[in-house]
């Protein structure tokens, strides 16, 4: 499995990479929404993580740029990775079409649930579980 984590903090990433690394899961990192764009153009990815809060791009326009794409890569589950804790922040990302947010800092069971979440989504709509 490839993960995709965008997230400008370096420190995060690396905290999220050493919990994947746990599970034999490869990340690759990118610093700004627009190197993970370029990345997701470049490389097939089973998970994206992205931030909303960057310099340059934010999260959700990232996501609205993934989802406007017109191959298959713009299904690929998106997880939104945020300390943004306002009310209605969730239905944003969702309505962005993010398919599920976790807060910071990350705990390493809520990002496995969320990633088994959003894989077992997809496989179910794939035909892959009955």
């Amino acid at each position: 499995m490839n993960v995709l984590f965008i997230e400008d903090d370096r420190m995060n990433r690396r905290v999220v990479n050493d919990m994947l690394d746990v599970a034999g899961v490869g990340m690759v990192e990118a610093e700004s929404a627009e190197d993970g764009l370029r990345l997701i153009g470049e490389q097939d990815f089973q998970v994206i993580l992205i931030d909303l809060r960057m310099p340059g791009m934010d999260g959700i326009t990232a996501i609205g740029h993934i989802r406007a794409r017109a191959d298959a890569k713009a299904m690929v589950p998106i997880i939104v990775v945020t300390a943004d804790a306002a009310l209605d922040l969730r239905q944003r990302c969702l309505d962005a079409g993010a398919d599920e947010v976790i807060f910071k800092p990350v705990a390493m069971d809520a990002l496995f649930e969320a990633m088994g979440r959003v894989l077992a989504k997809g496989a179910e709509g794939d035909g892959l579980i009955a």
